[in-house]
Protein backbone atom coordinates (compact mmCIF):
# COMPACT_ATOMS: atom_id res chain seq x y z
CA UNK A 1 0.00 0.00 0.00
CA UNK A 2 0.74 3.50 -0.10
CA UNK A 3 2.72 5.11 2.38
CA UNK A 4 0.32 7.16 4.92
CA UNK A 5 1.36 9.88 7.05
CA UNK A 6 0.22 11.34 10.36
CA UNK A 7 0.97 14.55 11.42
CA UNK A 8 0.69 15.38 15.28
CA UNK A 9 0.53 19.04 16.15
CA UNK A 10 0.02 21.02 19.74
CA UNK A 11 -2.09 23.56 20.75
CA UNK A 12 -2.68 25.45 24.06
CA UNK A 13 0.64 25.02 26.00
CA UNK A 14 3.87 23.14 25.29
CA UNK A 15 4.92 19.84 27.41
CA UNK A 16 1.52 18.16 27.04
CA UNK A 17 2.84 14.99 25.91
CA UNK A 18 2.74 14.73 21.88
CA UNK A 19 5.97 12.92 21.75
CA UNK A 20 4.45 10.00 23.94
CA UNK A 21 1.28 10.23 22.11
CA UNK A 22 3.35 9.84 18.52
CA UNK A 23 4.83 6.53 20.24
CA UNK A 24 1.69 5.45 21.33
CA UNK A 25 0.03 5.90 18.15
CA UNK A 26 3.38 4.18 16.86
CA UNK A 27 2.83 0.83 19.05
CA UNK A 28 -1.07 0.57 18.19
CA UNK A 29 -0.31 0.35 14.73
CA UNK A 30 2.03 -1.70 14.63
CA UNK A 31 0.51 -4.04 16.98
CA UNK A 32 -1.72 -4.56 13.48
CA UNK A 33 1.50 -5.27 11.70
CA UNK A 34 2.14 -2.03 9.86
CA UNK A 35 6.02 -0.91 9.97
CA UNK A 36 6.23 2.20 11.00
CA UNK A 37 8.22 5.06 12.07
CA UNK A 38 8.60 8.47 13.88
CA UNK A 39 10.00 11.83 13.38
CA UNK A 40 10.50 14.80 14.93
CA UNK A 41 10.72 18.24 13.09
CA UNK A 42 11.85 20.98 16.07
CA UNK A 43 11.55 24.80 14.90
CA UNK A 44 14.39 26.13 17.06
CA UNK A 45 17.77 27.30 15.14
CA UNK A 46 20.16 24.99 16.18
CA UNK A 47 21.34 22.29 13.99
CA UNK A 48 20.76 19.95 16.60
CA UNK A 49 20.04 19.35 20.43
CA UNK A 50 23.91 18.52 20.98
CA UNK A 51 25.33 22.16 22.30
CA UNK A 52 21.77 22.85 24.18
CA UNK A 53 21.77 22.66 27.67
CA UNK A 54 19.91 20.08 29.60
CA UNK A 55 18.18 22.59 31.91
CA UNK A 56 16.65 23.97 28.64
CA UNK A 57 16.09 21.01 26.89
CA UNK A 58 16.46 17.73 28.87
CA UNK A 59 19.01 14.96 27.62
CA UNK A 60 20.02 14.91 24.35
CA UNK A 61 19.23 11.38 22.98
CA UNK A 62 21.98 9.54 20.56
CA UNK A 63 20.83 7.30 17.83
CA UNK A 64 22.71 4.29 16.37
CA UNK A 65 23.75 6.23 13.82
CA UNK A 66 25.61 8.70 15.96
CA UNK A 67 23.29 11.46 15.80
CA UNK A 68 22.59 14.05 18.63
CA UNK A 69 18.74 14.35 19.03
CA UNK A 70 15.63 15.65 21.08
CA UNK A 71 14.56 13.39 23.98
CA UNK A 72 11.47 12.57 22.31
CA UNK A 73 13.26 9.82 20.00
CA UNK A 74 13.70 7.51 23.19
CA UNK A 75 10.26 7.48 23.90
CA UNK A 76 9.46 6.63 20.12
CA UNK A 77 12.25 3.95 20.79
CA UNK A 78 11.21 2.48 24.03
CA UNK A 79 7.46 2.27 22.78
CA UNK A 80 8.35 0.60 19.38
CA UNK A 81 11.20 -0.96 19.70
CA UNK A 82 12.45 0.75 15.87
CA UNK A 83 16.40 1.49 15.57
CA UNK A 84 15.55 5.89 14.60
CA UNK A 85 18.47 7.71 12.82
CA UNK A 86 19.62 11.26 12.11
CA UNK A 87 16.93 11.05 9.39
CA UNK A 88 14.43 11.02 12.22
CA UNK A 89 15.22 14.68 13.79
CA UNK A 90 14.72 17.50 12.26
CA UNK A 91 15.71 21.07 13.11
CA UNK A 92 15.15 24.78 11.41
CA UNK A 93 18.45 25.18 11.91
CA UNK A 94 18.94 21.83 9.41
CA UNK A 95 16.48 22.80 7.14
CA UNK A 96 17.78 26.58 6.40
CA UNK A 97 21.64 24.87 6.50
CA UNK A 98 21.00 22.48 3.92
CA UNK A 99 19.35 25.16 1.71
CA UNK A 100 21.49 28.00 2.07
CA UNK A 101 24.52 25.34 1.50
CA UNK A 102 22.58 24.43 -1.87
CA UNK A 103 22.70 28.29 -3.03
CA UNK A 104 25.95 28.88 -1.84
CA UNK A 105 26.84 25.80 -4.54
CA UNK A 106 24.58 27.37 -6.82
CA UNK A 107 21.95 24.86 -7.41
CA UNK A 108 19.11 27.08 -7.53
CA UNK A 109 20.74 29.27 -10.68
CA UNK A 110 20.41 32.44 -9.58
CA UNK A 111 17.00 32.42 -7.94
CA UNK A 112 15.42 34.42 -5.11
CA UNK A 113 15.49 32.18 -2.03
CA UNK A 114 12.70 32.28 0.00
CA UNK A 115 10.69 30.71 2.65
CA UNK A 116 7.73 29.55 0.64
CA UNK A 117 8.51 27.44 -1.30
CA UNK A 118 12.00 26.91 -0.97
CA UNK A 119 12.09 26.16 2.91
CA UNK A 120 8.87 24.33 2.67
CA UNK A 121 9.86 22.57 0.11
CA UNK A 122 12.52 20.94 1.86
CA UNK A 123 10.66 20.51 5.17
CA UNK A 124 7.88 18.35 2.77
CA UNK A 125 10.89 16.71 1.16
CA UNK A 126 11.92 15.60 4.56
CA UNK A 127 9.13 14.70 6.33
CA UNK A 128 8.22 12.72 3.11
CA UNK A 129 11.52 10.36 3.97
CA UNK A 130 12.81 11.93 0.18
CA UNK A 131 16.11 10.87 1.78
CA UNK A 132 15.34 8.26 3.34
CA UNK A 133 17.89 5.93 1.48
CA UNK A 134 14.95 3.48 -0.07
CA UNK A 135 13.31 2.53 3.55
CA UNK A 136 10.03 2.25 2.99
CA UNK A 137 7.21 2.50 5.59
CA UNK A 138 3.62 1.65 5.82
CA UNK A 139 3.22 4.99 8.36
CA UNK A 140 5.18 7.92 8.70
CA UNK A 141 4.22 9.57 11.64
CA UNK A 142 5.80 12.86 12.40
CA UNK A 143 5.47 15.36 15.07
CA UNK A 144 6.00 19.39 15.22
CA UNK A 145 7.41 20.69 18.28
CA UNK A 146 6.65 23.64 19.88
CA UNK A 147 3.07 24.77 19.84
CA UNK A 148 0.12 26.66 17.50
CA UNK A 149 0.80 29.81 16.61
CA UNK A 150 4.06 30.13 17.37
CA UNK A 151 6.16 32.41 14.66
CA UNK A 152 8.87 29.53 14.46
CA UNK A 153 6.79 26.87 13.67
CA UNK A 154 4.58 28.69 10.68
CA UNK A 155 7.13 26.99 8.43
CA UNK A 156 6.29 23.80 8.89
CA UNK A 157 2.68 24.38 9.54
CA UNK A 158 2.36 25.54 5.98
CA UNK A 159 4.10 22.23 4.55
CA UNK A 160 1.82 20.57 6.79
CA UNK A 161 -0.94 22.33 4.53
CA UNK A 162 0.73 21.43 1.13
CA UNK A 163 1.20 17.70 1.61
CA UNK A 164 -3.07 17.55 3.14
CA UNK A 165 -3.60 18.56 -0.09
CA UNK A 166 -1.04 16.51 -2.21
CA UNK A 167 -1.57 13.48 -0.31
CA UNK A 168 -4.73 13.33 0.09
CA UNK A 169 -6.27 10.33 1.98
CA UNK A 170 -3.07 9.42 2.58
CA UNK A 171 -2.27 12.14 5.91
CA UNK A 172 -4.30 12.80 9.02
CA UNK A 173 -3.53 16.08 11.18
CA UNK A 174 -3.63 14.69 14.73
CA UNK A 175 -4.22 18.00 17.13
CA UNK A 176 -3.25 17.88 20.95
CA UNK A 177 -4.80 20.38 23.18
CA UNK A 178 -5.27 20.96 26.32
CA UNK A 179 -8.61 21.24 28.77
CA UNK A 180 -7.81 23.21 32.01
CA UNK A 181 -10.02 23.01 35.20
CA UNK A 182 -10.78 25.67 36.31
CA UNK A 183 -10.84 24.91 40.25
CA UNK A 184 -12.66 28.05 41.69
CA UNK A 185 -15.34 27.67 38.83
CA UNK A 186 -15.05 23.86 39.47
CA UNK A 187 -15.49 23.23 35.39
CA UNK A 188 -13.65 21.82 32.49
CA UNK A 189 -12.97 24.86 29.90
CA UNK A 190 -12.97 23.79 26.34
CA UNK A 191 -12.17 27.51 24.98
CA UNK A 192 -8.53 27.30 24.49
CA UNK A 193 -9.07 24.20 22.56
CA UNK A 194 -11.52 26.35 20.17
CA UNK A 195 -9.00 28.60 19.63
CA UNK A 196 -5.90 26.16 19.36
CA UNK A 197 -8.55 24.77 16.30
CA UNK A 198 -9.45 28.20 15.11
CA UNK A 199 -6.04 28.57 14.54
CA UNK A 200 -4.67 25.97 12.63
CA UNK A 201 -7.77 26.44 10.43
CA UNK A 202 -6.65 30.08 9.78
CA UNK A 203 -3.46 28.41 8.60
CA UNK A 204 -5.45 26.10 6.61
CA UNK A 205 -5.46 22.95 7.89
CA UNK A 206 -8.59 21.30 9.70
CA UNK A 207 -7.27 18.70 12.15
CA UNK A 208 -9.37 15.42 11.66
CA UNK A 209 -8.41 14.22 15.24
CA UNK A 210 -8.42 15.98 18.56
CA UNK A 211 -6.45 14.21 21.37
CA UNK A 212 -7.34 16.53 24.86
CA UNK A 213 -5.04 16.13 27.76
CA UNK A 214 -7.17 16.69 30.47
CA UNK A 215 -6.93 15.92 34.61
CA UNK A 216 -10.30 15.27 34.83
CA UNK A 217 -12.48 13.06 33.10
CA UNK A 218 -14.70 14.17 30.32
CA UNK A 219 -17.75 13.41 29.62
CA UNK A 220 -19.74 12.36 26.12
CA UNK A 221 -21.91 15.93 26.17
CA UNK A 222 -18.35 17.56 26.61
CA UNK A 223 -16.54 15.90 24.04
CA UNK A 224 -19.43 16.67 21.79
CA UNK A 225 -19.40 20.55 22.13
CA UNK A 226 -15.58 20.17 21.49
CA UNK A 227 -16.58 17.85 17.88
CA UNK A 228 -19.65 20.55 17.01
CA UNK A 229 -17.11 23.65 17.22
CA UNK A 230 -14.30 22.08 15.53
CA UNK A 231 -15.89 20.57 13.08
CA UNK A 232 -14.97 17.16 14.11
CA UNK A 233 -16.08 13.79 14.34
CA UNK A 234 -17.25 12.60 18.06
CA UNK A 235 -15.71 9.31 17.70
CA UNK A 236 -12.43 11.40 16.58
CA UNK A 237 -12.37 13.16 19.82
CA UNK A 238 -10.19 11.43 22.21
CA UNK A 239 -9.25 12.21 25.70
CA UNK A 240 -5.83 12.06 27.13
CA UNK A 241 -6.40 12.02 31.20
CA UNK A 242 -3.70 11.91 33.69
CA UNK A 243 -2.49 8.25 33.93
CA UNK A 244 0.23 6.19 37.02
CA UNK A 245 2.64 5.67 33.93
CA UNK A 246 3.09 6.88 30.28
CA UNK A 247 3.26 3.45 29.82
CA UNK A 248 -0.63 3.27 29.84
CA UNK A 249 -1.02 6.02 27.29
CA UNK A 250 -1.31 2.67 24.35
CA UNK A 251 -4.14 1.20 25.90
CA UNK A 252 -5.90 4.19 27.15
CA UNK A 253 -5.95 5.13 23.47
CA UNK A 254 -6.56 1.69 21.93
CA UNK A 255 -9.49 1.63 24.25
CA UNK A 256 -10.57 4.89 22.62
CA UNK A 257 -10.51 3.68 19.25
CA UNK A 258 -7.51 6.71 18.36
CA UNK A 259 -6.17 3.79 15.76
CA UNK A 260 -9.47 2.56 14.76
CA UNK A 261 -10.31 6.46 14.08
CA UNK A 262 -7.14 6.77 12.05
CA UNK A 263 -7.58 4.00 9.99
CA UNK A 264 -11.22 4.73 9.08
CA UNK A 265 -9.95 8.50 8.36
CA UNK A 266 -6.99 7.00 5.80
CA UNK A 267 -9.86 4.62 4.25
CA UNK A 268 -8.10 0.88 5.80
CA UNK A 269 -10.61 -1.52 7.24
CA UNK A 270 -9.89 -1.13 11.09
CA UNK A 271 -10.35 -5.19 11.57
CA UNK A 272 -9.89 -6.69 15.04
CA UNK A 273 -7.90 -5.08 18.06
CA UNK A 274 -4.54 -6.61 18.64
CA UNK A 275 -4.59 -8.07 21.70
CA UNK A 276 -0.95 -6.39 22.44
CA UNK A 277 -0.61 -8.94 24.64
CA UNK A 278 3.17 -8.42 25.91
CA UNK A 279 2.33 -5.39 26.58
CA UNK A 280 -0.33 -6.00 28.99
CA UNK A 281 1.76 -8.32 30.67
CA UNK A 282 4.47 -5.19 31.44
CA UNK A 283 1.45 -3.28 32.68
CA UNK A 284 0.08 -6.50 34.75
CA UNK A 285 3.92 -6.72 35.98
CA UNK A 286 3.83 -2.60 37.30
CA UNK A 287 0.98 -2.79 38.84
CA UNK A 288 1.83 -5.79 41.12
CA UNK A 289 5.45 -4.22 41.86
CA UNK A 290 5.02 -2.87 45.46
CA UNK A 291 8.22 -3.25 47.33
CA UNK A 292 10.95 -0.33 46.83
CA UNK A 293 14.34 -0.05 45.74
CA UNK A 294 16.10 2.80 46.74
CA UNK A 295 18.41 3.63 43.81
CA UNK A 296 20.25 7.60 44.48
CA UNK A 297 21.25 9.22 40.92
CA UNK A 298 24.27 11.38 41.67
CA UNK A 299 24.37 14.25 39.01
CA UNK A 300 24.16 18.43 38.63
CA UNK A 301 21.30 18.46 36.76
CA UNK A 302 18.35 18.99 39.24
CA UNK A 303 15.89 18.15 36.36
CA UNK A 304 14.23 14.67 35.44
CA UNK A 305 14.50 15.07 31.84
CA UNK A 306 18.29 15.55 31.89
CA UNK A 307 18.56 11.63 32.79
CA UNK A 308 15.37 10.58 31.49
CA UNK A 309 16.27 7.74 29.70
CA UNK A 310 18.76 6.46 32.65
CA UNK A 311 15.53 6.95 34.94
CA UNK A 312 13.33 5.22 32.74
CA UNK A 313 15.34 2.28 32.37
CA UNK A 314 15.63 2.03 35.98
CA UNK A 315 11.88 1.80 35.80
CA UNK A 316 11.65 -0.79 33.39
CA UNK A 317 14.26 -2.62 34.97
CA UNK A 318 12.49 -2.53 38.42
CA UNK A 319 9.55 -3.75 36.95
CA UNK A 320 11.16 -6.70 35.21
CA UNK A 321 12.42 -6.89 38.54
CA UNK A 322 8.91 -7.08 40.26
CA UNK A 323 10.30 -3.89 42.31
CA UNK A 324 9.55 -0.02 42.07
CA UNK A 325 12.46 1.75 41.62
CA UNK A 326 12.36 5.12 43.62
CA UNK A 327 14.57 7.28 42.64
CA UNK A 328 16.15 9.99 44.22
CA UNK A 329 18.47 13.16 42.96
CA UNK A 330 21.45 13.75 44.78
CA UNK A 331 23.12 16.21 43.52
CA UNK A 332 27.20 16.36 43.76
CA UNK A 333 27.89 19.62 43.96
CA UNK A 334 26.64 19.17 47.37
CA UNK A 335 28.41 15.90 48.24
CA UNK A 336 30.98 16.34 50.82
CA UNK A 337 33.34 13.54 52.34
CA UNK A 338 31.70 14.72 55.83
CA UNK A 339 28.07 14.73 54.55
CA UNK A 340 28.16 11.29 51.75
CA UNK A 341 26.96 9.08 54.24
CA UNK A 342 23.82 11.31 54.93
CA UNK A 343 23.66 12.08 51.48
CA UNK A 344 23.61 8.28 50.73
CA UNK A 345 21.52 7.02 53.58
CA UNK A 346 19.03 4.09 52.94
CA UNK A 347 19.77 3.80 49.28
CA UNK A 348 20.31 0.27 48.29
CA UNK A 349 22.00 1.44 44.64
CA UNK A 350 23.66 4.18 43.12
CA UNK A 351 24.04 5.62 39.30
CA UNK A 352 26.70 8.21 38.76
CA UNK A 353 25.65 10.04 36.16
CA UNK A 354 26.85 11.18 33.07
CA UNK A 355 27.53 15.06 31.96
CA UNK A 356 30.31 17.36 30.65
CA UNK A 357 32.73 20.18 32.70
CA UNK A 358 34.29 20.29 35.98
CA UNK A 359 31.22 21.09 38.09
CA UNK A 360 30.15 18.84 40.70
CA UNK A 361 32.98 15.76 40.06
CA UNK A 362 34.40 15.80 43.39
CA UNK A 363 30.92 15.10 44.62
CA UNK A 364 30.89 12.28 42.25
CA UNK A 365 34.47 11.25 42.94
CA UNK A 366 33.69 11.09 46.61
CA UNK A 367 30.51 9.21 46.04
CA UNK A 368 32.24 6.78 44.21
CA UNK A 369 34.60 6.22 46.75
CA UNK A 370 32.10 5.81 49.48
CA UNK A 371 29.76 2.82 47.83
CA UNK A 372 33.01 1.00 46.23
CA UNK A 373 34.23 1.25 50.43
CA UNK A 374 30.97 0.32 51.53
CA UNK A 375 29.93 -2.29 48.80
CA UNK A 376 26.96 -0.60 47.87
CA UNK A 377 25.86 -1.77 44.18
CA UNK A 378 27.26 1.09 41.86
CA UNK A 379 26.30 1.74 38.56
CA UNK A 380 28.85 4.69 36.75
CA UNK A 381 27.71 5.88 33.34
CA UNK A 382 29.88 7.55 30.94
CA UNK A 383 31.17 10.48 33.45
CA UNK A 384 30.34 8.85 35.93
CA UNK A 385 32.60 5.76 35.33
CA UNK A 386 35.29 7.87 34.69
CA UNK A 387 34.86 9.17 38.20
CA UNK A 388 34.96 5.58 39.11
CA UNK A 389 38.20 5.25 37.65
CA UNK A 390 39.53 8.35 38.85
CA UNK A 391 38.88 7.58 42.55
CA UNK A 392 40.27 4.11 41.73
CA UNK A 393 43.75 5.89 40.76
CA UNK A 394 43.61 8.43 44.08
CA UNK A 395 42.45 6.14 46.25
CA UNK A 396 43.95 2.42 45.29
CA UNK A 397 46.87 2.96 42.88
CA UNK A 398 48.22 6.40 45.00
CA UNK A 399 48.04 8.71 42.38
CA UNK A 400 46.81 11.51 44.52
CA UNK A 401 46.58 13.85 41.19
CA UNK A 402 45.53 11.40 39.28
CA UNK A 403 41.93 13.22 37.33
CA UNK A 404 40.67 13.88 33.71
CA UNK A 405 42.89 15.54 30.82
CA UNK A 406 39.08 17.21 30.34
CA UNK A 407 39.10 18.42 33.88
CA UNK A 408 42.61 18.99 34.35
CA UNK A 409 43.62 21.74 31.11
CA UNK A 410 46.96 22.79 32.48
CA UNK A 411 49.05 19.69 32.52
CA UNK A 412 52.12 21.17 33.32
CA UNK A 413 54.77 18.93 34.76
CA UNK A 414 53.94 17.95 38.00
CA UNK A 415 56.32 15.73 40.46
CA UNK A 416 55.69 12.16 40.50
CA UNK A 417 53.53 11.40 43.82
CA UNK A 418 55.77 11.25 47.13
CA UNK A 419 55.44 7.49 47.16
CA UNK A 420 58.15 6.94 44.41
CA UNK A 421 60.42 9.29 46.22
CA UNK A 422 62.38 9.54 43.39
CA UNK A 423 61.92 13.54 42.71
CA UNK A 424 61.67 13.14 39.11
CA UNK A 425 59.22 15.15 37.25
CA UNK A 426 56.65 13.81 34.73
CA UNK A 427 53.25 14.52 32.98
CA UNK A 428 50.43 14.64 35.93
CA UNK A 429 48.42 11.22 36.34
CA UNK A 430 45.78 11.22 33.41
CA UNK A 431 43.79 8.38 33.69
CA UNK A 432 41.15 9.54 31.64
CA UNK A 433 42.61 11.05 28.57
CA UNK A 434 41.43 13.07 25.67
CA UNK A 435 40.87 10.31 22.36
CA UNK A 436 43.55 10.95 19.69
CA UNK A 437 41.05 11.63 17.23
CA UNK A 438 39.48 14.40 18.90
CA UNK A 439 43.00 16.55 19.57
CA UNK A 440 42.96 18.81 16.45
CA UNK A 441 38.62 19.26 16.98
CA UNK A 442 37.68 22.97 17.62
CA UNK A 443 33.91 22.67 16.93
CA UNK A 444 31.62 21.69 19.71
CA UNK A 445 28.36 20.45 17.96
CA UNK A 446 28.44 16.61 16.78
CA UNK A 447 31.93 15.98 16.53
CA UNK A 448 32.12 13.70 19.90
CA UNK A 449 32.78 9.70 19.47
CA UNK A 450 29.17 9.27 18.68
CA UNK A 451 26.68 6.16 17.68
CA UNK A 452 27.03 2.26 18.13
CA UNK A 453 30.50 1.22 18.43
CA UNK A 454 31.59 -2.92 18.82
CA UNK A 455 32.53 -3.73 22.96
CA UNK A 456 34.24 -7.30 23.42
CA UNK A 457 33.09 -8.28 27.24
CA UNK A 458 35.18 -10.86 28.49
CA UNK A 459 33.98 -14.22 30.04
CA UNK A 460 33.58 -14.33 33.70
CA UNK A 461 32.34 -10.70 34.58
CA UNK A 462 29.54 -9.90 35.98
CA UNK A 463 29.03 -7.54 32.45
CA UNK A 464 29.24 -11.01 30.55
CA UNK A 465 26.89 -12.94 32.95
CA UNK A 466 24.45 -10.03 31.95
CA UNK A 467 24.91 -9.70 28.44
CA UNK A 468 24.66 -13.56 28.07
CA UNK A 469 20.89 -13.67 28.93
CA UNK A 470 20.52 -11.22 26.17
CA UNK A 471 19.71 -10.56 22.67
CA UNK A 472 21.40 -7.48 22.34
CA UNK A 473 24.83 -9.90 22.49
CA UNK A 474 26.83 -12.43 20.16
CA UNK A 475 29.18 -14.97 20.95
CA UNK A 476 32.15 -14.43 19.72
CA UNK A 477 32.67 -18.21 18.91
CA UNK A 478 30.29 -17.46 15.96
CA UNK A 479 32.39 -15.14 14.93
CA UNK A 480 35.98 -15.95 15.78
CA UNK A 481 36.29 -19.45 16.49
CA UNK A 482 36.30 -19.24 20.69
CA UNK A 483 34.03 -18.41 22.93
CA UNK A 484 35.75 -16.08 25.49
CA UNK A 485 33.78 -13.57 24.85
CA UNK A 486 30.30 -11.51 24.05
CA UNK A 487 30.37 -8.94 21.27
CA UNK A 488 27.88 -6.05 22.12
CA UNK A 489 27.24 -3.03 20.90
CA UNK A 490 26.53 -0.10 22.36
CA UNK A 491 26.18 3.78 21.68
CA UNK A 492 28.61 6.66 22.81
CA UNK A 493 28.63 10.16 23.39
CA UNK A 494 31.90 11.50 24.78
CA UNK A 495 35.61 13.10 24.05
CA UNK A 496 37.56 11.08 26.19
CA UNK A 497 38.46 7.65 27.06
CA UNK A 498 40.47 5.57 29.90
CA UNK A 499 44.16 6.07 29.51
CA UNK A 500 45.87 2.72 28.11
CA UNK A 501 48.91 3.04 29.93
CA UNK A 502 47.42 2.18 33.18
CA UNK A 503 45.22 -0.49 32.79
CA UNK A 504 48.24 -3.32 33.47
CA UNK A 505 48.00 -1.31 37.47
CA UNK A 506 44.21 -1.45 37.44
CA UNK A 507 43.89 -5.01 36.87
CA UNK A 508 46.54 -5.91 39.48
CA UNK A 509 45.09 -3.79 42.30
CA UNK A 510 41.19 -5.35 41.52
CA UNK A 511 39.61 -3.23 38.11
CA UNK A 512 39.56 -5.25 35.59
CA UNK A 513 38.64 -3.87 32.16
CA UNK A 514 36.43 -6.36 31.05
CA UNK A 515 35.24 -4.21 27.93
CA UNK A 516 36.83 -3.63 25.15
CA UNK A 517 36.84 -1.87 21.35
CA UNK A 518 37.72 -4.37 19.16
CA UNK A 519 38.88 -2.56 16.86
CA UNK A 520 40.64 0.83 18.86
CA UNK A 521 41.39 -1.66 21.70
CA UNK A 522 39.45 1.75 24.11
CA UNK A 523 38.43 0.24 27.57
CA UNK A 524 35.04 0.44 27.35
CA UNK A 525 33.69 -1.33 30.45
CA UNK A 526 35.36 -1.73 34.11
CA UNK A 527 33.78 -3.50 37.13
CA UNK A 528 35.48 -4.81 40.46
CA UNK A 529 34.67 -8.44 40.46
CA UNK A 530 34.67 -9.16 44.16
CA UNK A 531 31.87 -6.22 44.96
CA UNK A 532 28.44 -6.93 44.80
CA UNK A 533 28.08 -4.80 41.79
CA UNK A 534 30.21 -2.12 40.92
CA UNK A 535 30.85 -1.41 37.06
CA UNK A 536 30.75 1.58 35.12
CA UNK A 537 30.00 1.77 31.43
CA UNK A 538 32.07 4.40 28.89
CA UNK A 539 28.57 4.16 26.60
CA UNK A 540 25.48 4.71 27.16
CA UNK A 541 23.33 1.66 27.88
CA UNK A 542 20.07 3.56 28.91
CA UNK A 543 19.60 4.16 24.55
CA UNK A 544 18.74 0.77 24.77
CA UNK A 545 15.87 -0.30 26.72
CA UNK A 546 12.80 -0.43 25.70
CA UNK A 547 9.64 -1.40 27.05
CA UNK A 548 9.86 -4.98 25.99
CA UNK A 549 13.19 -5.42 26.15
CA UNK A 550 14.94 -3.92 29.07
CA UNK A 551 18.78 -3.40 28.89
CA UNK A 552 20.73 -6.33 30.68
CA UNK A 553 22.81 -3.81 32.54
CA UNK A 554 19.91 -2.51 34.12
CA UNK A 555 18.07 -5.44 34.59
CA UNK A 556 21.46 -7.19 36.75
CA UNK A 557 22.09 -4.23 38.58
CA UNK A 558 18.35 -3.84 40.05
CA UNK A 559 18.88 -7.46 41.43
CA UNK A 560 22.13 -6.82 42.30
CA UNK A 561 20.69 -3.72 44.69
CA UNK A 562 17.19 -6.23 45.71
Amino acid sequence: MDTKYIFVTGGVVSSLGKGIISASIGKLLQARGYKVTIQKFDPYINIDPGTLNPYEHGECYVTADGFETDLDLGHYERFTGIHTTRNNSITTGRIYKTVIDRERRGDYLGKTIQVVPHITDEIKRRMLREDGQGESFDFVITEVGGTIGDIESAPFMEAIRQLRWQLGRNAVCVHLTYVPYLKAADELKTKPTQHSVKELQGMGIQPDILVLRTERHLDDSMRMKVASFCNVDLECVVQSEDLPSIYEVPVNMQHQGLDAAIMRKIGIPVGETPAMKGWHDFLDKQRNATKEVHIALVGKYDLQDAYKSIRESLNLAGIYNDVKAKLHFVNSEEITKHNIGEKLSGMQGVVICPGFGQRGIEGKIIAAEYTRTNDIPTFGICLGMQMMVIEFARNVLGYKDANSAEMRQQTLPQPLPAREGSGQYEEPVNVIDLMEEQKNITDMGGTMRLGAYDCKVLKGSKTFEAYSQSELSTPLSHREGQGESLLISERHRHRYEFNNKYQEEYEAKGMKCVGINPDANLVEIVEIPEKRWYIGTQFHPEYSSTVLNPHPLFMSFIKACK
